[in-house]
C-alpha cells in the first residue's frame, strides 16, 4: 500500500474508533480562534459594507489557503523527522476533518436521555448540536431536528472532507491533508458567519457562497450514492428535484431530502430561532414517522457511503 491509503485506512478507522475525543487539540477550534478575532476586530473598526465585504474575502481566502498550507508543512515537517511520524501526524489531523463519530455520539447522547423520558435535559443536550430554539420542542419535533441534523452535516461532516482528502491523494506533492483542512476551514467559516443576518451579512457572504461552491460536487456523489444504496434510485432522485430544490441552501437541502426519501418520511416545516419562526420547505413524504430506529438507519447509510467512497479511492490509488 501506498502512504496515502495507509493515512486514508488509518484517518478513517481513528474516525470510527475514536472520532474527537473532548478537550483534545482540534484544527477547527484555532479556526474558531481565528474566525472569532478577525471578526471582532471587523465589526470594530469597519462599518463601511463594501470594507466588511472586503474582509469577508480576505477571510474567507485567508483561512482557508493557509489551513491548507499549513497542514502541509506540519506534515513535510513531520516527514522530514521520520517517514512513520509523517503517516502518524497526517494520519492524526486527517482524522479530525471527518465527523463520522461526532455525529453518530451527538445523535445516540440525545436518544438516550429522550429515551429516559427526560424531555428537559433532551432540550438541553439537543442545543449543544442545533442551532434552532428548543426550549419548547416536543419529542416528535426533537427526533426531527435530530434528524434534520444528522443528514445535513453527513454531506460537509463527512463526505466532503473525505471527497477532497481522496482528491488530495491523486495530486502529486500534495497529499490527503491539506484539501481536507482547507474544506475544513471553509466548512467552519460557513457555520460561524456565513448567514443572512446582522452582524454576518457582509463579512459572512463570501464565507457562505465558497462553502456552496465547495460543497456542491459531493453532495450529489452522497444523493447519487444513497439513491443507489435504496434499491429506488429514480424514486429519489424525482422526490430530490421536486422538492431539494425549494431550499435556499444548494446542498442541505438535497442531502437531507435524499434521506428523507430513503428513510420514507418527511422532514422540515417550522424551526424557531431565537424567538422568530422560520418556515423550511417540507422534504420527502410522511410515509413513516421519525423514530430513534429511522435516525439509526440514517448514521448507518453516512457509514456506509463513506466506506464505499473510500474503498473506491483505496482501490483505484493501488493502481498508480
Amino acid at each position: 500500500m501506498s502512504n496515502h491509503q495507509v493515512i486514508l485506512a488509518i484517518a478513517a478507522t481513528l474516525d470510527y474508533l475514536i472520532g474527537d475525543p473532548w478537550g483534545w487539540p482540534h484544527p477547527v477550534r484555532l479556526m474558531g480562534w481565528v474566525i472569532h478575532n478577525f471578526q471582532t476586530f471587523t465589526e470594530k473598526y469597519l462599518h463601511h459594507p463594501l470594507a466588511q465585504r472586503i474582509a469577508g474575502i480576505v477571510l474567507g481566502i485567508g483561512l482557508v489557503t493557509s489551513s491548507a498550507i499549513g497542514g502541509w508543512l506540519i506534515v513535510q515537517a513531520a516527514q522530514r523527522l521520520h517517514p512513520l511520524l509523517g503517516i502518524i501526524i497526517a494520519s492524526i489531523l486527517l482524522a479530525s476533518c471527518f465527523a463520522g463519530r461526532s455525529l453518530r455520539t451527538a445523535a445516540e447522547e440525545v436518544l438516550q436521555t429522550l429515551n429516559q423520558q427526560d424531555i428537559a435535559a433532551t432540550r438541553s443536550i439537543l442545543s449543544r448540536y442545533v442551532g434552532r430554539d428548543t426550549d419548547q420542542l416536543t419529542e416528535t419535533e426533537i427526533l426531527r431536528a435530530v434528524l434534520e441534523t444528522v443528514t445535513e452535516n453527513a454531506t460537509d461532516g463527512v463526505l466532503a472532507p473525505l471527497f477532497y482528502a481522496i482528491l488530495g491523494a491523486f495530486l502529486p506533492g500534495v497529499g490527503s491533508v491539506p484539501l481536507a483542512l482547507a474544506y475544513k476551514a471553509a466548512s467552519t467559516l460557513d457555520s460561524m458567519v456565513g448567514y443572512r443576518q446582522h452582524p454576518y451579512i457582509y463579512i459572512g457572504w463570501f464565507s457562505a457562497k465558497q462553502e456552496d461552491i465547495l460543497t456542491f460536487v459531493p453532495c450529489r456523489l452522497l444523493v447519487v450514492t444513497l439513491a443507489i444504496l435504496s434499491g429506488r434510485p429514480r424514486y429519489v432522485w424525482q422526490i430530490c428535484q421536486r422538492d431539494a430544490v425549494k431550499d435556499s441552501s444548494p446542498n442541505s437541502g438535497w442531502s437531507e431530502c435524499a434521506y428523507a426519501a430513503v428513510l420514507g418520511v418527511q422532514l422540515g416545516g417550522t424551526n424557531w430561532y431565537r424567538g422568530v419562526a422560520k418556515q423550511k420547505p417540507l422534504l420527502g413524504d410522511p410515509i413513516y414517522p421519525i423514530t430513534a430506529e429511522k435516525i439509526k438507519q440514517a448514521t448507518g447509510l453516512t457509514r456506509r457511503c463513506f466506506l464505499i467512497w473510500l474503498v473506491i479511492a483505496l482501490v483505484i490509488l493501488s493502481w498508480f
